[in-house]
């Protein structure tokens, strides 16, 4: 029989926790690109899944939701796309529901939801092995004749059942199975009365399942040794983020200053060397040294994400958060944020109370982001010495450790002082289903961190480039007179600039060129970096290049200057991209400003009250 060769798009939808990205990367593996839907921002996953039949389908990883009436922007999202309201986005050929095994009674109501929109539909039984390990059994041939609908087992995360779920959903393509009649919706609570008695009827056996569950809650979330807990993992994090890392980035810096020599040889002095050379490899390479420490970051971030801590460090957060006015809900897009406040202002969409969505965009860029680290990571390893404290911490992680708490202890202020003025109201209770324990998938954590250090690249290569282009551009001319005698800088358009500015930060202790490096970081935080490379490596000679940035600063810059600068990053105001994310979630410019301007503040008096007590006591 010839199949005609057309795209159908096929969406997994599910509850959130039952599986759906693990087998979405199981799926599509490589063939997939993250996006944004059209009109919102929130992320839109979506991949090529190769059929056995020699089509191929669009498959699209819906936000997890527990049901067709949207109670925040991204269940919005979901509900658009599944009755093919979503603008921009083609209507869905099929939908292949993610449902927990171990949890059918309340995952099946949202299968008996989708069933009666009449779509094609196939369900896949995730997460079996976790079943049948706690002793549970489930007929699945019954389930199927049951919905009427084909059922297929998967564990995800060991890419079982995947060449079933393939053919199972060519079958429904190809309307090999029996259509589903669109039937009238029903009340919550008859549906989830019908999903209860289908999962009675459909386990045959049941055993003793969540006990060692249960006794890593006992600890997990125990109101003492629970915080000890994840305070101890996120200490690891960040001792991790300096002592793994620190072998890599001297491969990389010696890669970098190795390019800078190659050209200084091989070229002939002139601007297109100086652009290369003091530009190029000495603002982007600046940053590039680090990204080893961003996938030790992100590492750290998918296995806690993976293994199902997270949403238990949220429910424990939840009793600090509602000190503040939040609730633990607001703890994971916040968490997000360590990584970039960008889709951390777009993970908000899963909060319920649009208060408490505002309060948490508004503090997002408090978080420590990785495009930071870089800046943390320069300062620290020029003026932090590499000891031990104790004979077991290094003392350079220990301040890193302090600086993300500083973040932390800054948005939570934050949010109390928001919460009792201009987003004043009352908090919702939070309410959030724990997902099983089990071990991170190791190709969903290499797929995971393959798309970040992608990203991370990218934009190195892109604004980042860009901006020190400019940068150095500015830096380079117009060129001095002969009879100039001062560094060739000052007389630059750029030396220019940063003399202008220079009044500004200096009673806070900042420099001419710390004063211009932070114009272009307004693009990217991490373009701070690239800007002090570029600036110190024009004022150098070829043997302070081969220095590195690192040491550079060590012999120009006070320890009351470095410190003041850590502070100021701790509350820098946030790049140009997440200034037009936060204006599309909230609709319009008053809250960027808003937020632009209170974290100037916040950091100007914080860099100066720490470098003028660092005056005083050092």
């Amino acid at each position: 029989m010839n199949v005609p060769m057309t795209t159908p798009v096929v969406a997994l939808v599910g509850n959130p926790n039952a599986g759906k990205t693990s087998l979405f990367n199981a799926l599509t593996g490589s063939r997939q690109k993250v996006g944004n839907y059209p009109g919102v921002t929130v992320e839109r996953k979506a991949g090529k899944l190769a059929l056995p039949d020699g089509r191929i389908a669009n498959l699209i990883d819906l936000p997890g939701t527990y049901s067709l009436t949207p109670r925040s922007p991204d269940e919005a999202v979901t509900r658009d796309a599944v009755l093919g309201h979503l603008k921009g986005e083609k209507s869905l050929d099929a939908i292949v529901a993610v449902i927990d095994a171990t949890n059918l009674r309340n995952h099946l109501r949202f299968v008996l939801e989708l069933r009666r929109l009449g779509l094609p539909m196939l369900v896949a039984l995730n997460m079996i092995d976790l079943a049948e390990r706690d002793g549970t059994s489930i007929d699945i041939d019954r389930l199927s004749s049951i919905l009427g609908v084909p059922v297929v087992a998967t564990v995800a995360v060991r890419r079982r059942g995947l060449d079933a779920l393939g053919v199972g959903l060519a079958g429904v393509l190809r309307g090999e199975t029996p259509e589903i009649a669109a039937s009238p919706e029903a009340d919550v609570r008859l549906l989830q009365r019908e999903a209860r008695v289908i999962a009675d009827t459909v386990t045959l056996a049941v055993g003793g399942h969540r006990k060692w569950s249960q006794r890593l809650d006992g600890i997990a979330l125990h109101p003492v040794f629970g915080p000890v807990l994840l305070a101890m993992l996120l200490f690891l994090m960040f001792q991790a983020v300096f002592a793994w890392a620190e072998a890599p980035m001297e491969w990389l810096a010696a890669l970098v200053s190795s390019a800078q020599g190659l050209l200084n040889g091989s070229m002939s002095e002139g601007p297109l060397r100086s652009m290369l050379v003091d530009g190029v490899l000495g603002g982007v390479g600046a940053v590039i040294v680090f990204l080893p420490q961003i996938i030790i970051l992100f590492f750290f971030i998918l296995c806690l994400e993976q293994s199902g801590y997270m949403v238990r460090a949220a429910f424990l957060m939840d009793r600090l958060m509602a000190r503040v006015g939040l609730n633990g809900r607001a703890f994971i897009p916040l968490i997000s944020s360590f990584a970039c406040a960008i889709p951390g202002i777009m993970a908000t969409r899963s909060i319920d109370s649009p208060k408490d969505r505002l309060t948490t965009i508004l503090i997002a860029p408090l978080m420590t982001c990785s495009a930071r680290l870089p800046v943390y990571a320069v300062i620290i390893g020029a003026f932090i010495p590499t000891t031990l404290v104790g004979g077991i911490f290094n003392l350079q992680g220990l301040v890193l450790f302090g600086l993300y708490i500083a973040g932390v202890v800054g948005a939570l202020v934050a949010a109390w002082a928001l919460r009792h003025t201009v987003t004043k109201g009352e908090s919702p209770t939070f309410l959030m289903e724990m997902p099983k324990y089990q071990w991170p998938a190791p190709r969903d954590i290499g797929i995971g961190l393959y798309q970040r250090a992608m990203a991370f690249l990218q934009r190195a290569g892109g604004i980042i480039l860009v901006s020190t282009i400019v940068l150095w551009a500015l830096a380079t001319w117009p060129k001095p007179p002969a009879d100039w005698n001062r560094p060739a800088l000052e007389y630059s358009a750029a030396g220019r600039i940063g003399a202008a500015l220079e009044p500004i930060f200096r009673p806070i202790g900042f420099n001419k060129e710390i004063a211009l490096a932070l114009v272009p970081g307004m693009a990217a935080r991490e373009v701070a970096v690239s800007a002090l490379g570029t600036v110190y490596s024009l004022q150098g000679s070829e043997e302070d290049q081969a220095k590195g940035l690192v040491e550079r600063l060590r012999g120009t810059w006070s320890l009351p200057t470095a410190l003041a600068f850590l502070a100021w990053f701790v509350f820098a105001p946030q790049c140009i991209s997440t200034l037009a994310v936060t204006r599309r979630e909230t609709g319009g410019w008053a809250w960027p400003a808003f937020m632009f301007t209170y974290l100037f503040v916040a950091a100007y008096a914080a860099a100066g009250i720490t470098y003028w007590t660092a005056k005083i006591l050092l």
